[in-house]
């Protein structure tokens, strides 16, 4: 019963990373604003740019795992080898 619970936290396709990635936006947005407020002029900016910083990260990652032949490809990095 765990397993077919675990199985709904799985992201299986592109549509799924791409919802999960418009939420994240969604909420980054609306931290940044209250940084906004919270702390006016260029650190309030700061920290906003912060947050939608991450965002592009957590996509990238997440559109990268969920690549058709992502299993495959690895960097030289991921290998050890530089």
């Amino acid at each position: 019963m765990w397993n077919r619970i675990g199985r709904l936290f799985i992201l299986k396709n592109r549509w799924e990373a791409m919802a999960v990635i418009y939420a994240l936006a969604l909420g980054a947005i609306e931290r940044g604003e209250a940084y906004l407020h919270q702390y006016p002029g260029t650190a309030g900016k700061l920290l906003f740019l912060a947050c939608t910083g991450a965002v592009f990260l957590a996509g990238a990652r997440l559109l990268e795992t969920t690549r058709p032949d992502a299993g495959q490809r690895r960097r030289r990095s991921d290998l050890g080898t530089a």
